[in-house]
């Protein structure tokens, strides 16, 4: 696939790193010669130095021939316009990078398709999405739902209690069918994981069930349900000013911000929130605004350290749930092993809608997410394809991936070695980051 990004930002950079690995032709445009001197010494990818509002420097691009155009540049305006040349030139479809809500909103939509604008990609919005998941399942890491919760992936920590610490898979799946554990994370290794694979303490796990069987698999994990309803927030971002207004009245959020001119912008755009102008890094701080009896802890600066940091201050003073925004990709694995509860990063979830529009022609039908050093795909599966022509345990494959589970006739199963696939089934796939090119060869 052909895909040209516009925007060497830490978003487009990111993206194109992601692409590289999976042989796909990646071009990428930027006005800094500076930023894609990096990337081209780099990584599987051609860079074009020139403006993404300039239609000489995207036919230079290649944009006519491309099947994916990206605009991810810091400015909106630059990132719609610069879709609309692309789609004017060719582009089979384009998306493009936005900062304001009111774009999202249905009935403005057609305004954009109109101009040539596919799909449109809010990360700050896609992070409150994730941490309001977050918040209403607090003892999961990650929760991914497929139709309508037919089918259902989460990442769980699992604790020294577990029932299930020191068993061997296979023993997991004999005594429970209702459970696929597709990938393990182990300190800084995920590995999808074969039979003989032992679960340990602290191991995260992705584990593919159904919505009915979601409690049983926290219990199994060791885990417990806290119930959320009193909100501490350190950094008023975009992010916590979409939260709030995801979230309703259903939490009660105090927000601890340094900048006082942004304190005041946040007492005109949050309704029913205490804004607290201070230093959240401050334990003082914390304990006079009311730590000790928060349900929750959101880290919402531009500091990854700082966020990670505050966090484990937050559980010190026995907060049950914590969340940090890391985006330093490199400090996620570390994050993960400490006691921090969710992880958001915006480079990862804005992957997510580009992979997901990559692997599908119909961007509502494709599921896709990104996660640090893994990726989780639910694909169609197409006349004729490989991966209807044998059990799944004699199609052998590689030992990155595997198929977690189905969706048939509107019904969610987990999928096992004498499973037949057949054409029609959305297949959840998870694999190894860097080997879903891989997966092409089984569902095409």
């Amino acid at each position: 696939m052909k895909i040209v990004i516009a925007g060497a930002g830490e978003v487009g950079s990111h993206v194109a790193k992601l692409l590289s690995r999976e042989d796909q032709d990646i071009t990428l445009i930027d006005t800094d010669a500076s930023k894609l001197a990096v990337l081209d010494a780099n990584y599987n990818l051609l860079t074009r130095r020139g403006s993404p509002t300039s239609f000489s420097a995207l036919r230079a691009a290649g944009v006519e021939n491309c099947d994916l155009f990206i605009a991810v540049t810091p400015n909106e305006n630059t990132n719609v316009i610069a879709c609309s040349m692309a789609k004017s030139l060719g582009a089979v479809k384009t998306v493009a990078r936005i900062d304001n809500y009111e774009f999202m909103i249905r009935e403005n939509r057609d305004f954009f398709t109109r101009h040539g604008v596919n799909a449109l990609i809010y990360p700050e919005y896609l992070a409150a999405q994730e941490i309001v998941t977050a918040l209403e399942r607090s003892w999961v890491r990650n929760w991914f739902e497929l139709h309508n919760g037919e089918l259902i992936v989460v990442g769980v920590k699992i604790r020294e209690n577990a029932s299930i610490a020191g068993m061997m898979l296979k023993e997991l799946t004999m005594s429970n069918h209702y459970f696929h554990v597709s990938a393990i994370k182990r300190r800084h290794e995920t590995i999808i994981p074969r039979g003989d694979d032992t679960l340990r303490p602290n191991d995260i796990l992705y584990v593919t069930t159904t919505r009915e069987h979601v409690d049983e698999l926290r219990t199994l994990c060791g885990k417990s349900h806290n119930e959320i309803r009193r909100i501490m927030i350190m950094g008023g971002s975009r992010i916590a000013v979409r939260l709030i207004a995801l979230a309703g009245d259903k939490y009660r959020f105090t927000i601890i911000e340094s900048n006082r001119d942004r304190c005041q912008d946040l007492c005109e755009r949050c309704d029913n929130t205490i804004i607290v102008h201070g230093d959240a890094r401050d334990i003082d701080t914390l304990r006079e605004e009311g730590i000790d009896d928060a349900d929750a802890f959101i880290a919402l600066t531009d500091s990854s350290e700082t966020n990670i940091l505050t966090c484990l201050t937050a559980k010190e003073c026995g907060v049950k749930k914590t969340i940090a925004e890391v985006e330093n990709i490199q400090l996620i694995s570390e994050a993960e092993n400490l006691n921090i509860g969710t992880i958001v990063n915006k480079k990862l979830l804005a992957s997510s809608k580009v992979f997901q529009m990559m692997i599908d022609a119909d961007v509502n039908s494709a599921q896709f997410m990104a996660l640090a050093d893994a990726d989780v795909a639910e694909i169609e599966v197409k006349p004729r394809a490989k991966v209807t022509k044998a059990l799944v345990k004699d199609l052998k494959l590689t030992h990155d991936m595997t198929i977690a589970a189905l969706m048939r006739d509107g019904k969610g199963m987990l999928v096992n070695g004498m499973t037949q696939i057949c054409e029609g089934d959305h297949v959840v796939v998870v694999c190894l980051a860097g080997a879903l090119h891989k997966i092409e060869k089984y569902f095409n």
